[in-house]
């Protein structure tokens, strides 16, 4: 056992984290909403459990974590629940670049960042004036795909947005293809980019639509029939072994370029988000730099964390390794911030 106990709160991926970080010998803490926490003690990876009547009061249990020398896993809950400037603020040992959270939350500094990192990308439209093809529409931030939604042209965007509070719509061309999620891990301590595994998302209601006959839909009413692009899980994806090498090279250009934008960049896990063409062109809409929800089919590892590991390695569980060996070899600041 460690001094250091691994923490997170309890929503999105925690119980990945949790259970992983236990594997490599770790204690836990888990934060909780009030009547949330039936979970953690169903499934018994948390050794400690503390409830919040709201996210809000999180800062104010800091003292309580610094006491426990708990070290913070950020997920996409964390980051959306707290917010930036709460994150900034924090002086609890969090797990990560606080700084390249900016880069992932704006969409524009994204596609700086993904351009630099010479990966193809959508074509971005600044104005509905000028769409001149089939584009999504989506928000800024983290949300599991919530307010997106499909438009042909101007005269369409302006009636779907029409009826909806003024917001700052990203505007990005919709690729045809096959979405593969791509996971990956950095590591400063080894210096190297794994490929943990691959998925693709179910989407409410745009997955359920390709089940009714356009037919059909002609008769439905308007509200039903207009896609939603909203998470509810994900499926796991093995991918042809030919495309691994590109797959990989990928990851590393965005951890390389990372570390230019924002010292000392990316590491830890991260995603990208991409679309396959039929013509094998890898296309990257958006990147997770943290854990992403996609990693949760595989706690007991993928495929490719077999063959690297020989054991179960789930990303959660590659977290607290890296962490194990960051204190082994006395190397802490590399990783905490």
């Amino acid at each position: 056992m460690f001094n250091h106990k691994i923490a997170t709160i309890g929503s999105h991926s925690a119980l990945q984290i949790l259970k992983g970080a236990k594997d490599e010998g770790f204690s836990t803490i888990v934060i909780c909403i009030k009547n949330r926490e039936k979970l953690y003690k169903l499934f018994d990876v948390a050794d400690e459990i503390i409830i919040i009547n709201d996210y809000k009061e999180f800062p104010k249990i800091q003292n309580k974590l610094k006491k426990e020398k708990a070290i913070i896993i950020p997920h996409a809950s964390f980051i959306a629940y707290l917010g930036l400037k709460t994150i900034e603020k924090l002086k609890i040992p969090y797990y990560g670049n606080k700084k390249i959270l900016h880069w992932e939350s704006d969409r524009n500094k994204e596609k700086k960042w993904l351009a630099k990192s010479k990966l193809n990308l959508p074509k971005i439209f600044t104005k509905a004036e000028k769409i001149d093809r089939l584009v999504i529409v989506k928000l800024h931030g983290a949300d599991g795909g919530k307010g997106y939604f499909l438009a042909k042209d101007k005269d369409d965007f302006i009636k779907k947005t029409k009826s909806q509070p003024k917001q700052n719509y990203f505007i990005q061309e919709y690729i045809i293809g096959v979405p593969i999620y791509i996971h990956y891990f950095y590591s400063p301590i080894t210096n190297q980019v794994e490929i943990m595994g691959f998925d693709k998302r179910y989407e409410t209601n745009v997955d359920s639509l390709g089940r009714i006959n356009s037919y059909d839909q002609l008769d439905l009413p308007k509200k039903m029939i207009d896609p939603s692009y909203v998470v509810i899980g994900n499926f796991p994806m093995v991918v042809r072994e030919s495309l691994l090498p590109k797959i990989l090279e990928m990851g590393q250009n965005v951890v390389k370029a990372s570390q230019k934008i924002a010292p000392p960049g990316l590491f830890g896990p991260f995603c990208l988000e991409t679309i396959l063409t039929s013509e094998s062109k890898f296309y990257t809409f958006e990147i997770s730099a943290r854990i992403v929800a996609g990693t949760n089919p595989y706690i007991n590892g993928s495929p490719y964390t077999w063959i690297k590991y020989n054991e179960p390695m789930s990303t959660g569980r590659r977290i607290a390794r890296d962490i194990k060996q960051a204190i082994e070899q006395n190397k802490l600041e590399k990783i905490l911030y």
